[in-house]
C-alpha cells in the first residue's frame, strides 16, 4: 500500500463513512455536489503503451453485453486481463450462461474477472428465494433441471467476484455487483445504509474496483437527463479507497472514461441504450512491478 492510501486507511478507516444525506436523492445530492468534483474526460489512448507483456498488463474493459458478445468475432481485443463488469446475460437463463462461458473460453486472457449484474438474475441466491421476481418461473425450471443452486454453477472460464478480491501480480482487484434497487432485478439494495454496508466490505488497499452500477457523477448520466450513480459509493471512492481505476457498465448511454485525477472511472457498457453491441471495449496498461516501467 503507498503512503497515501496508508495515511487514508488509517484515518478513515472501512466503517467511519456515514451515509449521506442525500443519498435516497441522487439528482439533488449532483446539485449540490457537483461545483465540488473534478470530471474530466480521458483519452483512451493515454491509458495504453507500446505492447510490451514484459513490462506492462494490459487490461481490457467490457461490460452489459448481453447475450450479444458471443456473436460477433474479434470484438475483445488482445490483453492479459478481461474485466467484465456483469450483465453478460438479459436475464440470466443458464442457456445463456454457458454460452457466455464458452465464449470466455475461447479468450487467450490469461485471466479472466467477472461479476454479474442487475439482469444476471440466476446470480442472485438470496432472490432466488424469494417467492416473487423477475422470470421466476423460467429460472426456476432451468435450476431445476439441471440440478443447480445458481448460474455460477457454469461460469468456469474465469475467475468470479462477488464482495471478493483476487490479487493479479501485486494489483488487488475487487468485484461487487450490488447497486440501488431498480424494480426487482438482481442484486439491488435500497439507497442509504443498506447499500453504503455492501461498499465498507471494499477493502481500503484496492486498486481496481469493479462494480455494476456507477458512482454518482462518473458515467451515470441517463437519457432521460436524471442521475442514477450512487452517492455513498462516491464518497467511498474519494474519502476512502481512492482506487487507481474503478470499472462499471448499467446506464449504457453514458459509456466512457472519466478522471478526477486520482481515479480514472470507466463505463465500459458494450451495449448502447438500444441493447446493440456498438461501444468498443477500453484498454489500459499498468506497469508490471517486476519491471524497469514501474
Amino acid at each position: 500500500m503507498d503512503l497515501k492510501k496508508f495515511v487514508s486507511s488509517f484515518v478513515s478507516g472501512s466503517n467511519t463513512l456515514k451515509v449521506d444525506s442525500l443519498s435516497e436523492t441522487p439528482d439533488k445530492a449532483w446539485e449540490k455536489y457537483k461545483k465540488n468534483l473534478h470530471i474530466e474526460k480521458v483519452d483512451p489512448l493515454s491509458l495504453i503503451h507500446t505492447r510490451d507483456p514484459d513490462k506492462y498488463l494490459r487490461f481490457v474493459c467490457i461490460s452489459d453485453t448481453h447475450c450479444n458478445i458471443e456473436k460477433k468475432e474479434d470484438f475483445v481485443p488482445e490483453g492479459d486481463v478481461l474485466l467484465h463488469a456483469g450483465d453478460f446475460s438479459n436475464c440470466g437463463r443458464l442457456s445463456n450462461i454457458k454460452k457466455f462461458n464458452d465464449f470466455l473460453g475461447s479468450l487467450p486472457h490469461q485471466y479472466k474477472i467477472v461479476i454479474a449484474g442487475n439482469h444476471d438474475i440466476s446470480f442472485d441466491t438470496d432472490l432466488l428465494k424469494k417467492p416473487v421476481y423477475i422470470f421466476k418461473n423460467d429460472i426456476e425450471r432451468d435450476l431445476n433441471d439441471l440440478q443447480v443452486e445458481s448460474g455460477k454453477a457454469f461460469l468456469t472460464n474465469c475467475t468470479y467476484l462477488e464482495d471478493s478480491y483476487v490479487d493479479i501480480h501485486g494489483y488487488k482487484i475487487y468485484g461487487s455487483p450490488w447497486q440501488p434497487r431498480f424494480c426487482d432485478w438482481a442484486f439491488n439494495v435500497p439507497r442509504g445504509k443498506k447499500l453504503l454496508d455492501k461498499w465498507n466490505l471494499i477493502p481500503d488497499d484496492v486498486d481496481i474496483l469493479i462494480t455494476h452500477g456507477p458512482p454518482l457523477g462518473y458515467g451515470d448520466l441517463c437519457r432521460s437527463g436524471l442521475r442514477a450513480g450512487c452517492v455513498d459509493l462516491l464518497n467511498t471512492i474519494q474519502k476512502r479507497v481512492q482506487p487507481k481505476f474503478h470499472i462499471y457498465g448499467h446506464i449504457h448511454e453514458d459509456y466512457g472514461i472519466l478522471t478526477n485525477k486520482t481515479t480514472t472511472f470507466i463505463n465500459a457498457s458494450s451495449c448502447s441504450i438500444n441493447y446493440c453491441l456498438t461501444n468498443p471495449p477500453i484498454v489500459f496498461d499498468l506497469p508490471l512491478y517486476n519491471s524497469e516501467a514501474s
